[in-house]
């Protein structure tokens, strides 16, 4: 059963962008997580460097559209994908992650998978770069985003013979009576 969550990642306050990635790339990858690295992935860039190659790209991308974003900008994605303990080898985990994020980005982002094998859980720290390959676009996090990714490890799971969340539960809990009593509110409202 694997389960996951997206989060984007800003430059955040007090940090350069490069400081941002390298942070973030640093964490994921560290040696006594990984392994010593031996359960560290890179797609279109070489991990060890993976947090200059995406600052690399963000400035082409800038160079080529001419778009410029504040300290609001999306520098990377980050996903993390858990694992029930006992379930999977941490081979296959990697395997996996890299699996996920060829069909989610479809290919067109660079990004590393990092498999942490220091928790009584196997889990993958997926980073991809928010610049496509060719620098011309970026990705955009988008509504129901937390939705597809969750459907599509779910069947990556089941594809492999893994269990998955039969019944997730939402992410957050929304007010009692709520969306159903704004809408009846918003409804009588304006009739």
């Amino acid at each position: 059963m694997a389960t996951t969550r997206i989060m984007p990642l800003h430059i955040g306050k007090g940090r350069t962008e490069s400081q941002a990635v390298s942070d973030i790339i640093d964490y994921v990858s560290n040696p006594q997580k990984t392994d010593n690295g031996r359960l560290v992935t890179g797609f279109a860039c070489d991990s060890r460097i993976a947090d200059a190659e995406f600052l690399l790209a963000k400035r082409e991308y800038i160079s080529t559209t001419g778009r410029v974003r504040g300290a609001d900008d999306v520098l990377a994605y980050h996903v993390r994908q858990s694992f029930v303990p006992g379930e999977i080898t941490p081979e296959e985990a990697n395997r996996l992650g890299v699996e996920f994020a060829k069909r989610f980005t479809k290919g067109s982002h660079a990004f590393a998978v990092c498999t942490h094998i220091d928790k009584s859980h196997i889990h993958n720290h997926i980073i991809w770069n928010a610049v496509n390959l060719n620098c011309d676009r970026k990705f955009r996090n988008f509504w129901g985003s937390t939705r597809a990714v969750r459907r599509l490890n779910d069947t990556i799971c089941v594809e492999n013979g893994y269990s998955i969340v039969e019944d997730p539960k939402p992410q957050r809990q929304e007010p009692d009576g709520y969306p159903g009593a704004l809408l009846a509110y918003v409804i009588g409202t304006f009739l």
